[in-house]
């Protein structure tokens, strides 16, 4: 893996060696143009990788479309893309269908990512734990008073981004183990628009991908918390205090004490050294990765650092 690894970043290095020559009309690792597909709730993330890909390229042309993760891999399927951004792996109808058409996507693992659960700024409960959680999506709980005996809140209204999102299809499959969700759980359209209505409606927990506020650095993150709280959350049945509660932070996550936790995957189909398969060098080398870092997810590869102490 580790000399893949370096194979493909020395492609990169070497293909970039020629920028200073006039404009090359193939698509190459470093250039030419390519349409990727990204899960919305990885937005923050993927562009910052794709900028900074495409400042250090100049003839590299990436257009990352935005979508739920459903049509990120309709469309790996039916080829509209050759590259996609996702949270899952492909499942085994994607691989026989693949398989079929002698078609073997390369899968990629460049990230940690988390979920993060987020109420008004009004309301006066922030923690959960994961069992108050599951009665919640379970329609066991679908008051405030009945989640904590002294809220004032009316009904519980749980919003996320989208039907076809990853988010839902992770609290529903790895949370509530393919149970349906109630019907006070609806879709708003994106993860901003989650939390503009969280913002607004007091009784309102919202999901969203932890991308869209962990990288403290960005403006529109910290104006996004600015607006909202996120929820501490306690996989213990009993926590006692309030550090048994967790925010998703790279940290707790790393720990494996935050227990909103997911993969991140790049999906190749391009079969070739293109482009698509130079952006996918690039994210999972040394520079894509220091950028999952400071947008605050867990890099898939960890720099290791050792400290000596007497």
């Amino acid at each position: 893996m580790k000399g893949s690894i370096l194979l493909l970043a020395a492609t990169l290095l070497f293909s970039a060696c020629g920028t200073d020559f006039k404009k090359p009309y193939s698509d190459t690792t470093t250039s030419g143009n390519v349409t990727l597909a990204s899960d919305e709730t990885l937005q923050p993330f993927t562009d910052a990788e794709k900028d900074t890909f495409m400042g250090l390229y100049r003839y590299a042309n990436i257009t990352m479309k935005h979508q739920s993760e459903a049509a990120c891999f309709s469309d790996l399927v039916k080829d509209s893309v050759k590259v996609i951004l996702a949270t899952r792996k492909l499942n085994a109808q994607e691989e026989a269908y693949f398989k079929s058409r002698n078609l073997f996507p390369v899968t990629t693992k460049v990230a940690i990512d988390a979920l993060a659960l987020v109420v008004n700024k009004d309301n006066p409960d922030s923690l959960i734990k994961m069992s108050q959680l599951m009665d919640i999506l379970s329609g066991k709980t679908s008051t405030w008073k009945q989640f904590n005996p002294s809220s004032t809140l009316g009904d519980i209204t749980f919003v996320f981004d989208n039907n076809g999102s990853s988010n839902v299809r992770y609290l529903r499959d790895s949370v509530m183990k393919g149970q349906a969700l109630p019907e006070y759980c609806f879709a708003a359209k994106s993860n901003p628009d989650v939390i503009r209505y969280v913002e607004s409606h007091k009784n309102a927990i919202g999901v969203i991908g932890v991308a869209w506020i962990s990288d403290f650095k960005d403006p529109a993150a910290n104006q996004f918390l600015s607006r909202i709280k996120v929820l501490d959350v306690a996989t213990s049945a009993n926590p006692v205090y309030p550090d048994d509660y967790y925010k998703p932070y790279q940290a707790y996550i790393a720990l494996q004490q935050y227990p909103l936790v997911r993969e991140v995957y790049m999906i190749n189909r391009e079969g070739r050294a293109g482009l698509g398969t130079g952006f996918v060098s690039f994210v999972a080398g040394d520079q894509g990765q220091r950028i999952v870092r400071m947008s605050g997810l867990l890099p898939a590869t960890m720099p290791v650092r050792l400290i000596q102490t007497n």
